[in-house]
C-alpha cells in the first residue's frame, strides 16, 4: 500500500492494520509485509532507537509499501520535525492533554519547514501565508500525517477542543497509561475503562477522525474495539508475538517429551 492509498483510507475512516516494530533487523520489512498489515508503528518513546537507526528503518519500510508511524519521545514539535527529516510518514505524539499541543504539532507536521514567528503567525491564521507559500507547504507535506495519543483523564475532559484542531488526522488510545490515569492499572476489562474507550472512539468518529487502540495482548480486544468503531487496528509487536508463539511451541514440545518446564522464566510484557 503506497502512502496515497494509506492516506485515502485514513481520511475516509476505513480500516487499517498495523503492528509495532521494535527490532531494527534489515530482514524484518519483507517478513512484515507478508503478514498483510498496512503500516508499521515504530516507538521511540519507550524503545531505545538512535536517529540513524530509526531513519534506516523508516526508509526500509517505506520501500516495502508500509508507511512508518513513529511515536516521538514527547509532544515536542522539534522531535516531530527530526523524525520527519528521517523519512517517517506519520507522527504519533504521546500524552496529549491540550489543544495547544496539537496546534504546535500541526505546525511541525503540516507546515514544515516553516519556523519561528512566521510559523506562529500562520498557526493563528493560515490566510497570512498567501497562496504561493500555502501551496508550497501543502505540496511539501502532502505525504505526512499526524496522530496523537489520548491516554489520560485530563485529555478526555478536553477531548472536544483537542479533536477540533484542524490538521489532526487521527488518535490512538494508549490503554496502559489510560488505565493508570483512571486508577485501574491494566484492568482492561473493567467497566469504567471500557466506558472511557467507547467514549473516546465515539468522539473521534463524530469528528470524522480515524481512531484506534494499541494492544499487545489477545486479538479479541482488538475485535471488540473495532466493533465499537475503531478503524485503526494496531495489534501487538514483533517481540510480543515472537515471545507468544515461541512460548507456545516450546511448551508443546516440552509437554510431548514430558520435560520439566520449571526453569521457564516469567517476565512482564513490554509496555509500549
Amino acid at each position: 500500500m503506497d502512502i496515497q492509498e494509506f492516506l485515502g483510507r485514513l481520511k475516509k475512516g476505513q480500516r487499517l492494520y498495523g503492528t509495532a516494530i521494535l527490532s531494527p533487523s534489515p530482514l524484518w520489512p519483507a517478513a512484515v509485509r507478508s503478514t498483510g498489515v498496512n503500516f508499521v508503528f515504530i516507538d521511540t518513546e519507550h524503545i531505545p532507537l538512535d536517529r540513524t537507526t530509526l531513519a534506516q528503518m523508516c526508509v526500509a519500510y517505506k520501500g516495502y509499501g508500509l508507511p512508518p508511524l513513529v511515536r516521538i519521545p514527547s509532544p515536542d514539535p522539534h522531535e516531530a520535525r527530526k523524525v520527519l527529516d528521517g523519512s517517517a510518514s506519520g507522527i504519533l505524539a504521546p500524552y496529549i492533554e491540550s489543544p495547544e499541543q496539537v496546534r504546535e504539532l500541526v505546525g511541525a507536521v503540516k507546515l514544515r519547514p516553516l519556523k519561528g514567528e512566521r510559523l506562529t503567525e500562520a498557526l493563528q491564521n493560515q490566510d497570512t501565508l498567501g497562496s504561493n507559500l500555502k501551496d508550497y507547504l501543502k505540496e511539501w507535506n502532502k505525504e505526512n500525517f499526524l496522530m496523537i495519543n489520548i491516554e489520560s483523564v485530563p485529555a478526555m475532559e478536553r477531548l472536544d477542543r483537542i479533536l477540533a484542531e484542524p490538521g489532526l488526522d487521527g488518535i490512538i488510545i494508549g490503554p496502559h497509561d489510560l488505565s493508570l490515569s483512571l486508577g485501574l492499572p491494566e484492568q482492561y476489562r473493567h467497566p469504567r475503562f471500557e466506558e472511557a474507550v467507547r467514549h473516546i472512539i465515539s468522539k473521534a468518529r463524530e469528528s470524522d477522525l480515524s481512531v484506534g487502540i494499541h494492544f499487545s495482548r489477545e486479538a479479541e480486544l482488538q475485535i471488540q474495539w473495532a466493533k465499537a468503531g475503531a478503524n485503526i487496528i494496531m495489534h501487538s509487536s514483533d517481540i510480543a508475538l515472537f515471545k507468544q508463539r515461541l512460548s507456545e511451541d516450546v511448551a508443546a514440545i516440552r509437554n510431548a517429551l514430558q520435560d520439566d518446564d520449571s526453569m521457564k522464566e516469567k517476565e512482564k510484557d513490554i509496555i509500549i
